[in-house]
């Protein structure tokens, strides 16, 4: 991966040089709640008021949002169990991603979920999904809901580079190809698989056009670490798709700040390495860019730091007072029509019935 020290720079004509000071800096407020999101995450996590596994987006702000950013309202998400920027980025309330982080029943999956599974259906968000790769099929069944009702949407599935050794991941890009679906396949490239690097892990590392090649399909790279970069990515990708020109492999390189999750060590990379990726924060990138050009000044930037704090803040204190998850709430939105003799313990009655 080739890291860039430039302050968010591209060339002329494209399409985020449409976008104005105001969303510039609606994109840098977005990229900063995630962080200070994220950051109060591992601090509750650390004081044993998160339980089960938390990955944090620390780092990879700039995917999330850019894509986000340029696509509609309407089109549907779907992502992996590293989850919590791309909900934030769609609009949901902190405040209910929290309280699932944190168990309770005014989380948005009723405190089911936690962590790994933040859904929002208001929003277009369908979740994020534990199994590696797992969310590919149902991404696509999703973009096969679109093609089959007629709908001017396009559905984007995001998954790390370990799934692309998955088997649901290359039966997903087969049947897409086929059928010509609508639908974007996101590899959130962070150079490593839990503790494996790509190049250690997966063949043909350094050029994954070769995935997309395999199923005769649409490839897309860009540097994840700038989020006008993967704006105009995906901008011109879901424009592609959107006018029936099937799916597409987007490579987005990227890199996580943090360990695979809050229970990861960290040994198999350095500080050293960790650091330098570090100086090209995605934040900073976006910060300089409105500084440079005069787009912003350096109070706006503080203030919207200061409402992403405040936000987290609050969303943690939402969490802390919030109601636990009843046990009675075990048995609910798992059958659309619950069968009421397990309800009641009366299974066997209920049979016979």
């Amino acid at each position: 991966m080739t890291i860039t020290s430039e302050p968010d720079t591209h060339t002329s004509g494209q399409p985020s040089d449409r976008l104005d000071a105001a969303a510039l800096l609606s994109m840098l407020g977005e990229m900063l709640l995630i962080r200070r999101f994220e950051e109060r995450c591992a601090q509750s996590y650390q004081q044993a008021k998160i339980g089960g596994f938390c990955h944090l987006y620390i780092g990879q702000e700039a995917v999330a949002v850019g894509s986000i950013s340029a696509l509609r309202d309407d089109d549907p998400i779907i992502t992996a169990y590293r989850d919590h920027g791309h909900a934030l980025a769609r609009g949901m309330d902190p405040r209910l991603a929290m309280a699932e982080m944190f168990g309770k029943v005014t989380g948005c999956s009723k405190g089911k979920g936690g962590s790994m599974h933040l859904f929002d259906k208001e929003h277009h968000m369908y979740g994020g999904h534990a199994i590696v790769g797992g969310q590919c099929p149902l991404g696509v069944g999703i973009a096969f809901g679109i093609q089959y009702q007629q709908e001017d949407k396009v559905c984007v599935c995001y998954l790390g580079d370990g799934a692309l050794n998955q088997g649901a991941f290359h039966e997903a890009m087969n049947l897409a190809a086929i059928w010509k679906l609508p639908i974007l396949f996101v590899v959130e490239n962070n150079q490593y698989s839990m503790g494996t690097h790509i190049a250690r892990g997966t063949s043909m590392a350094d050029d994954l056009s070769v995935k997309a090649g395999a199923y005769g399909m649409r490839y897309a790279e860009c540097d994840g670490m700038g989020v006008l970069k993967v704006y105009d990515c995906f901008a011109k990708a879901a424009e592609q798709t959107r006018a029936g020109e099937g799916p597409c492999l987007i490579n987005v390189e990227t890199y996580r700040f943090k360990g695979h999750s809050m229970s990861d060590p960290q040994k198999y990379r350095t500080k050293e390495e960790v650091a330098e990726f570090e100086e090209h924060d995605c934040i900073q990138r976006l910060r300089r860019r409105l500084l440079d050009r005069h787009l912003a000044t350096e109070e706006q930037i503080l203030d919207l730091d200061e409402k992403a704090k405040k936000l987290a803040l609050e969303a943690v204190k939402f969490a802390e007072e919030s109601p636990a998850t009843p046990v009675e709430e075990m048995f609910t939105d798992v059958y659309s029509q619950p069968f009421e003799p397990y309800r009641r313990g009366e299974a066997a009655e209920g049979f016979r019935e």
